[in-house]
């Protein structure tokens, strides 16, 4: 069973930076594409960004390229989300998810598992 525990969210002002994390169960992070996405209220969930299985390919959400990072270390077991020149409007609930797809899955269908998800809260 893949199980999925992010960390990291917290309060930061206009133009600061937050890393977030999620910790995998052991080989889901090398053998899954893994993404991340976020969700405010009244809102649907929206996809942020995703890393292949293979690392070789990232692919971001057009409001968030140049801004966030997304990596993973498979030694650990963990994807990171670093976030710079954070917006009020980049304030949500982030999730982490693993998806067995081979390509770049950015739907939420595509992905089976789910972490419980982190506050990000972005002050003006």
């Amino acid at each position: 069973q893949v199980q999925l525990v992010e960390s990291g969210g917290g309060l930061v002002q206009a133009g600061g930076s937050l890393r977030l994390s999620c910790a995998a169960s052991v080989r889901t992070v090398s053998t899954y594409a893994m993404g991340w996405f976020r969700q405010t209220p009244g809102k649907e969930r929206e996809f942020v960004a995703v890393i292949t299985w293979s690392s070789i390919i990232t692919y971001y959400t057009d409001s968030v390229k140049g801004r966030f990072t997304i990596s993973k270390d498979n030694a650990k077991n963990t994807v990171y989300l670093q976030m710079n020149s954070l917006k009020p409007e980049d304030t949500a609930v982030y999730y982490c998810a693993a998806s067995r797809d081979r390509g770049t899955p950015f739907r939420i269908d595509d992905y089976g598992y789910w972490g419980q998800g982190t506050q990000v809260t972005v002050s003006s």
